[in-house]
């Protein structure tokens, strides 16, 4: 959801068309990794529109001829991009949020803390590429939107399972809407991730988290 960008390991590609890699020290699953992740760390701080390819394959060490190789084109890169990113993210909430050592609304604290730690690493440079994404929905290829919807959908079921975990241990009243409640979550989560990198502050995440949790005690 923000910052870090996962560490790609290599995955086997369907061949494209287009020259293979020129670099024959390298496997084509390499090459493929080092592209993703060069995409996904231009991404979180600037944007799609704003990355240019040739930016991204200067960063990655990839020649341009080599890259239809493995995508199509850069639609095809971005929804790789999303899909790449959307998996990461998934282990990494998975981590925090099912956590059996602690309580359920400390399992929030501690994504939101991991977060603000992650965001600050990097200098709030980078962002949620959800997000980001999102943002820029009206000038991206229409086939994203879905996909950016079913990422968040997931999230919002991720929270919500614990959420409910928290209902059957009292921690929040049993008539909580907790569907609802991760719906606001990530609205509003993704706007305190915006607003951190404005300020290169993590303040606005701590300031939105305590309000969330705040909100469940009544």
């Amino acid at each position: 959801m923000t910052d870090d960008v996962p560490n790609t390991a290599p995955v086997a590609a369907p061949r494209r068309r287009g020259r293979p890699p020129k670099d024959s020290a390298r496997s084509p699953q390499e090459t493929r990794a080092l592209l993703i992740r060069a995409g996904l760390e231009m991404l979180t701080e600037k944007g799609y529109s704003a990355a240019g390819l040739d930016e991204i394959l200067r960063a990655a060490g990839v020649p341009k001829g080599s890259f239809y190789h493995y995508f199509a084109s850069k639609e095809a890169f971005g929804s790789a991009l999303i899909g790449e990113y959307a998996a990461y993210f998934a282990v990494r909430l998975d981590r925090w949020l099912t956590d059996p050592q602690r309580t359920p609304l400390q399992r929030i604290e501690d994504f939101v803390e991991d977060s603000a730690a992650g965001m600050a690493r990097y200098g709030f440079r980078r962002g949620c590429l959800i997000g980001n994404l999102g943002q820029e929905m009206s000038a991206l290829p229409e086939s994203f939107r879905q996909q950016l919807q079913d990422v968040f959908s997931d999230w919002q079921s991720r929270l919500e399972v614990c959420l409910r975990e928290a209902q059957a241990c009292r921690e929040i009243s049993v008539t909580a809407d907790c569907r609802q409640l991760a719906v606001f979550f990530w609205t509003g989560w993704e706007g305190a991730v915006l607003r951190a990198r404005l300020e290169q502050s993590d303040s606005p995440l701590r300031t939105f988290a305590a309000g969330f949790l705040q909100l469940l005690e009544h």
